[in-house]
C-alpha cells in the first residue's frame, strides 16, 4: 500500500467529492480514481459508493479512515523521532499553555530550560483548555498546560501546583461600594470565555446550584487575562486566576471581587497524549514540570 494514496484517499474522504480532492491534491481526477482503485484492490472490497453527485464511505472506507488518521500520526512521529536521534540535537518542544497562566508561568520556566538546553527550540501556543486539548488530541501539540485532566485514557495528566480562579472587577467598580452577595454579581455584565471552557462551564453551574441566571456575557473572548482595559472601560465583572490577578503586568487596574461560592480551587497540570513519543526537550520539559512546577510561577 502506497502511502500517498492513503493520503490521497483521507482527503477524498473528506471532502466526498473527487473534483474538489483534485483541486485540493493540485493532482487530476483521474489519477486519484486510480488512487482509489489501488487500495480497493489491496483491500479486497469497495471503499467509496455514490451518494447523489457526491461520494460517501462504504463501512470499510470509514474504518480505513479511522485507522489511517492513527497511521498518518504514528509516522508522523516516527520521522521526528528519527530526526531527533539522527541530528544529535535536544529536539524542539511543542507546548500549548492555558492564556490564564502563560504570563506568570512560561518565563521562567523557558528560561530555565534554555539554560539547560541553549540550542532548543519552542512551538508555544496559547489558548483556552478546550482548544490545547483538541490540539493535543491531533498531535499538533506535545504537552499542554492547563487544568488537570483526569479519568482519560487517551491521556496522562501530571499535578503541578493548585490555583483559584476568581471574579475580578476594576477597582472603582461600583460592587464594591456595598457589602456583596453573590446575587449582585446578576446586575452587572461580563466579559468570559466560551462555554466549552472548563472554568466557564464551573462559573455558570455555580450560578445555577445558587439558583442564579447565568452571567450577562457582552463579550466573549478566548483570552481573558489579555483584556484588562475593556475590563476596566467597561465596567465588566470576569473570571481568571488569582495568580494573573496578582502577577500579571497589565492586571494592576483590577480587584478580587471576594465571595467564596464564586472561588473555583483547580489543579493544574501538564498532560500528554498516552503512550506518545516525546522529543528529549518536550521530555525534559515534562520532568521539569512535575518536579519543580511550582518554582516557576512569579513574574518574569
Amino acid at each position: 500500500m502506497d502511502l500517498r494514496d492513503l493520503t490521497y484517499f483521507e482527503t477524498i474522504a473528506e471532502l466526498g467529492h473527487l473534483g474538489r480532492a483534485a483541486e485540493k491534491l493540485n493532482r487530476s481526477q483521474p489519477a486519484l480514481t486510480k488512487s482509489i482503485q489501488r487500495l480497493e484492490a489491496a483491500f479486497g472490497t469497495r471503499l467509496f459508493q455514490r451518494d447523489g453527485r457526491r461520494i460517501k464511505l462504504t463501512p470499510v472506507g470509514e474504518l480505513l479512515q479511522a485507522r489511517g488518521k492513527a497511521l498518518q500520526q504514528s509516522i508522523a512521529q516516527t520521522q521526528r523521532e528519527v530526526r531527533d536521534f539522527a541530528s544529535g540535537l535536544v529536539g524542539k518542544v511543542r507546548v500549548g499553555c492555558a492564556a490564564s497562566m502563560a504570563e506568570y508561568l512560561m518565563p521562567k520556566l523557558t528560561s530555565a530550560l534554555l539554560q539547560r538546553a541553549p540550542d532548543l527550540t519552542f512551538k508555544l501556543v496559547i489558548g483556552q483548555d478546550d482548544l490545547l486539548r483538541e490540539s493535543l488530541d491531533s498531535g499538533q501539540l506535545d504537552l499542554i498546560i492547563c487544568g488537570l485532566i483526569p479519568d482519560d485514557e487517551h491521556v496522562t495528566s501530571f499535578p503541578i501546583f493548585q490555583d483559584e480562579a476568581v471574579v475580578i472587577a476594576s477597582q472603582r467598580h461600583p460592587i464594591f461600594d456595598a457589602p456583596i452577595q453573590m446575587s449582585d454579581l446578576c446586575n452587572y455584565r461580563w466579559v468570559l470565555p466560551p462555554v466549552s471552557v472548563s472554568s466557564r462551564k464551573w462559573l455558570d453551574s455555580t450560578f445555577a446550584a445558587n439558583g442564579l441566571p447565568a452571567p450577562t456575557v457582552q463579550i466573549e473572548a478566548n483570552s481573558i487575562s489579555l483584556l484588562p482595559g475593556l475590563i476596566v472601560q467597561g465596567n465588566l465583572l470576569s473570571f481568571l486566576a488569582r495568580e494573573t490577578l496578582e502577577f500579571g503586568t497589565t492586571m494592576k487596574l483590577l480587584r478580587e471581587v471576594p465571595l467564596e461560592q464564586t472561588t473555583m480551587k483547580r489543579t493544574i497540570g501538564v498532560t500528554i497524549r498516552s503512550g506518545s513519543y516525546l522529543s528529549p526537550a518536550a521530555h525534559g520539559m515534562l520532568q521539569m514540570l512535575r518536579d519543580n512546577g511550582g518554582d516557576f510561577l512569579g513574574a518574569s
